[in-house]
């Protein structure tokens, strides 16, 4: 995971077809209410979408709209994406495409 200690969330502009999500807490506990170790806590696939880049271009020089919007709460693809440490928070760049849903 990259650590950046000198960006803020506010200064990020993704590029393109883009989107900057902050990733939603880890589960600590089993449904049984057994503690989790840091190793055996699977990856998160929901987040809230903080930046969005512009859209790509097609061919013909006219950009497409992104499907999604800042404040959105997304499922994204597993390995999708890199993963990013501002301060304490974690987040991932990903393409759109590995967005795979908006959830309500």
């Amino acid at each position: 995971m990259a650590a950046v200690s000198l960006v803020s969330v506010s200064t990020v502009k993704p590029l393109g077809d883009r989107v900057f999500i902050k990733v939603n807490a880890a589960e600590e506990k089993t449904a049984g209410g057994l503690y989790l170790p840091d190793n055996a806590q699977e990856k998160p696939q929901v987040g809230e979408v903080v930046a969005v880049g512009d859209g790509k271009y097609k061919d013909d020089g006219n950009r497409v709209a992104m499907d999604v919007k800042v404040g959105d709460k997304v499922l994204y693809s597993k390995y999708a994406g890199t993963d990013i440490k501002l301060g304490t928070d974690e987040y991932i760049l990903l393409s759109e495409k590995d967005i795979l849903a908006v959830v309500s």
